[in-house]
């Protein structure tokens, strides 16, 4: 709650009903800790004590926390402190839930170690076929040429043709193993992609 006028102990009311849509707007002003005023409703006057819930407390809230408005008086507002074990008089706010861990990818490569893993069993791989291997687990679902693939991992000084790149990706695919060697896919006409493959 918020008033124009700042004062030391005083959250803020309206003194009067919201004026219809188009018309003037109403006023704010603040009203003291123990002062009554009179709802809508005829005869019913209230404390702002008697709009806490029980064992509840407020405190003025810090000035850097309420908003500033250029051209306009600062702002008076208040924390309620409502004990842990009551329920809050108003709607909790909904908290999502963490999400889960990302599963771990069946095929892992450790570029400090030059290892790779795939399901947890370490590959027995050739330096260019590490190489390979690592640069198309590194760009999953990208396609890559055969001339793309002898540039980027034998080197622009290589001398040889896409059969070179045929040929280790041959060798990989025997040593990913039966259930994972689709993961190497042949793109026809233009090269090859790797698709990460699920654990089963």
């Amino acid at each position: 709650m918020a008033t124009h006028r700042p004062q030391s102990t005083a959250t803020t009311l309206t003194d009067r009903p919201a004026a219809p849509a188009g018309g003037p707007r109403h006023r704010l002003r603040a009203v003291d800790r123990d002062e009554e005023w009179h709802l809508p409703s005829p005869g019913v006057a209230e404390t702002v004590a008697d709009l806490l819930p029980p064992g509840a407390t407020w405190l003025p809230a810090p000035p850097h926390t309420l908003p500033d408005l250029p051209g306009r008086p600062p702002m008076v507002g208040y924390l309620v402190l409502v004990p842990a074990d009551q329920r809050p008089p108003f709607a909790p706010v909904a908290v999502p839930a963490p999400a889960e861990p990302a599963p771990e990818p069946v095929v892992r490569i450790d570029a400090v170690r030059r290892i790779a893993h795939v399901n947890g069993r370490e590959l027995d791989l050739t330096y260019l076929e590490f190489e390979l291997l690592a640069h198309l687990v590194a760009h999953p679902h990208r396609v890559h040429t055969r001339d793309q693939l002898v540039t980027t991992v034998w080197g622009y000084g290589h001398v040889g043709d896409g059969r070179t790149v045929d040929v280790h990706i041959a060798r990989l695919r025997r040593k990913l193993g039966a259930q994972y060697r689709h993961a190497i896919q042949t793109v026809r006409r233009v090269g090859y992609k790797y698709t990460p493959p699920s654990a089963g």
